[in-house]
């Protein structure tokens, strides 16, 4: 399934202040999006995307937002830009996020999307419609890979001793 968002949706809405005093992911997603979504956090399944429009993520600089994101099962935010720090944050923990201004438009709910993140292409199976993005580079790649940028870091130092 798809979650489709609008434009500038926040760090307040993606999990509300009052929850930050938990570091807890599984606590973190059952709030997910509740201020924007009510149904979200109850409905939404693993391998679900969130699509969205411009600006995801602005606001406040709270890695908890990607942390509740990825907790809910989230394969891939798509949007048409991210706000520089929510991008990192999300890189940070191994959430994918991929950028695109077409697909937004074209989504509907229960659209089937498939998403091949080494050549840069979205695909729309329901709609037969192809997008492509920008792929990350290999270090990037190799962070998502990893599940995060602490994973990641734990894999190179295990290596090199």
């Amino acid at each position: 399934m798809n979650w489709i968002y609008g434009d500038n949706v926040d760090t307040d809405v993606i999990i509300p202040a009052r929850y930050l005093n938990s570091a807890s992911s599984e606590e973190l997603k059952l709030h997910c999006m509740e201020d924007i979504d009510d149904s979200f956090a109850h409905e939404v399944c693993h391998g679900d995307f969130i699509i969205a429009g411009e600006n995801f993520g602005c606001g406040s600089s709270r890695e908890h937002a990607p942390i509740a994101i990825k907790a809910c099962g989230i394969n891939a935010v798509i949007a048409k830009s991210f706000a520089r720090i929510f991008y990192r944050n999300a890189i940070n923990i191994g959430l994918v996020i991929v950028e695109n201004s077409e697909i937004q438009a074209d989504i509907d709910k229960n659209d089937i999307i498939e998403l091949n993140l080494a050549e840069g292409k979205l695909y729309n199976k329901t709609k037969n419609k192809e997008y492509s993005f920008s792929p990350y580079s290999p270090e990037v790649q190799k962070i998502i890979n990893s599940g995060g940028l602490v994973n990641y870091t734990k894999e190179k130092v295990s290596k090199n001793v």
